[in-house]
């Protein structure tokens, strides 16, 4: 199954309503809100004031992005908004264990959790985790650039996420972001992300 996550990012911000109404009235079935915290990323985004007042006026699945050097500080941020499923980086933990760790304390929260690597990262890292996790989001950009240009040598990891996946019965979803469009979205697609 193809789900649909437009990012807010590309929304624009002096009519975020009217945005988000045409999202609401739209066939995508998630909304994809990215947080950027100047440090782990050189950009900063919203938090989750914002998200709060999206909430109200959507009901669509919310996927949270967290670009992030302190994640489990930003699971408290976020947890008291709606938000379905939320997902850390991996390059801002220090290890596997203190990720799974973040990902069972993001269970705890009844949300959704989900890790994401950048482009240079080895997906194999995550062989560990990927039994507990909902979803993987691969990066096809370096996270915190907007306007960058698909790198289509990450379409890799989506196969091997996706043979792991179907050799282990698991169950988690696997998502791509950065420089999608009608092209690169079918190419992604044909590699199960």
């Amino acid at each position: 199954m193809i789900i649909v996550s437009p990012s807010v990012l590309s929304a624009n911000f002096l009519d975020l309503r009217a945005d988000i109404e045409k999202l609401n009235k739209s066939k995508a079935q998630w909304l994809h809100y990215d947080v950027m915290d100047g440090n782990f990323v050189p950009n900063m985004s919203f938090g989750p004031q914002i998200l709060k007042q999206i909430n109200q006026i959507t009901d669509k699945f919310i996927d949270v992005h967290i670009m992030v050097s302190n994640p489990k500080a930003f699971v408290d941020y976020f947890a008291g908004c709606k938000v379905d499923l939320l997902t850390f980086h991996i390059e801002a933990t220090k290890d596997v264990e203190e990720a799974s760790e973040l990902i069972d304390y993001i269970h705890s929260k009844s949300i959704k959790a989900s890790v994401s690597v950048k482009p240079k990262t080895d997906v194999r890292v995550l062989e560990p985790l990927l039994h507990k996790l909902d979803m993987v989001l691969v990066m096809s950009v370096e996270p915190g650039f907007g306007g960058q240009k698909f790198n289509p040598e990450v379409l890799d990891k989506c196969d091997w996420l996706y043979e792991y996946k179907c050799q282990h019965n698991l169950d988690y979803h696997i998502q791509i972001d950065g420089g999608i469009n009608g092209d690169t979205g079918k190419q992604a697609v044909m590699h199960h992300c």
